[in-house]
This record gives structure tokens, C-alpha cells and sequence, in this order.
């Protein structure tokens, strides 16, 4: 299980160090793939003019480096502005496959204020991989980076 209290407080006392952004993404990317499975990907877009830039991953590459907002269920998120829990992604037919073994995924946007900044966007070989405190543990972490922007 992810725990969102050390890698937030380790995200504050990086940024209290003047980490840059991308040390800051790298570092969130970093933590949540260690924390092990469910979490076999993770991947850190930023919104930039109506597409979602890839800025820095843990775990399974992915070939989807620019995603535009009106693609995939990555795109949905910042269309909808809500975060997205999908238990089977076989079952989406929006779904951008990274890899043939990815079975869930979970996207957390990530906020300054209100304003849609990027997102934290995990993929999972295990089905329903992510259950709510994993999802609650991402978002957390999703906040904290999102004020630090």
C-alpha cells in the first residue's frame, strides 16, 4: 500500500530545497512505483495547451508521451475534471493500452487551486487494482504536488 504521508512529506522537504518541477514529478513517479503492486506503471502528464506532456515515469515505459485531452481516458479526466478509478480497462473503449498486461487504471488530476494542471495517472495488471484507500493514498498526493506547482 502507498503511504501517502511519507511521500508527501518528502515531496514538501524537496520543494523546501528547491527541487525543480521535474525532480518533483520524478519523485512522486519514483514512490508510488515502489510502493509496489497494484502499481506496475506510473506516469506523470502535465497539461500544455489542450495535451497532456508526459514529464516523468516510473515502471512500464509507455509509447503515449503527448496525449491530446479529447483521447483516451487520460483525456477524459481533464474533459470531465474528475478523477478516474477503472476497474477493467478491457472494458473501456477509450482506453490508450501502454501494455497488453495493464488489467486497471487510476488517474488523479493534479490541481493548482482550481485550475487542472496535469494528472498522476497509474496503470495496474491486477483487475480493480485500485481499491479506495489506494485511490484516497494517490490523491493525496495528487494535492500536495498539485500546491507546489
Amino acid at each position: 500500500m502507498l503511504d501517502a504521508t511519507t511521500v508527501t512529506a518528502e515531496l514538501r522537504r524537496a520543494a523546501t530545497h528547491g527541487a525543480a518541477r521535474r525532480d518533483l514529478l520524478t519523485l512522486v513517479a519514483t514512490r508510488i512505483h515502489e510502493a509496489g503492486s497494484p502499481y506496475t506503471g506510473v506516469y506523470l502528464y502535465m497539461l500544455d495547451d489542450g495535451m497532456l506532456k508526459l514529464e516523468a515515469h516510473a515502471g512500464a515505459p509507455t509509447p503515449h508521451t503527448e496525449i491530446p485531452v479529447h483521447h483516451g481516458l487520460c483525456g477524459r479526466a481533464v474533459r470531465e475534471s474528475r478523477d478516474l478509478n477503472v476497474a477493467d480497462v478491457g472494458a473501456e473503449p477509450e482506453y490508450l493500452a501502454c501494455s497488453v498486461t495493464t488489467r486497471s487504471e487510476l488517474i488523479c488530476l493534479v490541481r493548482a487551486g482550481d485550475k487542472v494542471v496535469g494528472q498522476i495517472d497509474v496503470d495496474s495488471d491486477v483487475p480493480a487494482g485500485f481499491p479506495a484507500e489506494e485511490e484516497a493514498a494517490v490523491r493525496a498526493v495528487a494535492d500536495v504536488l498539485g500546491g507546489l506547482l
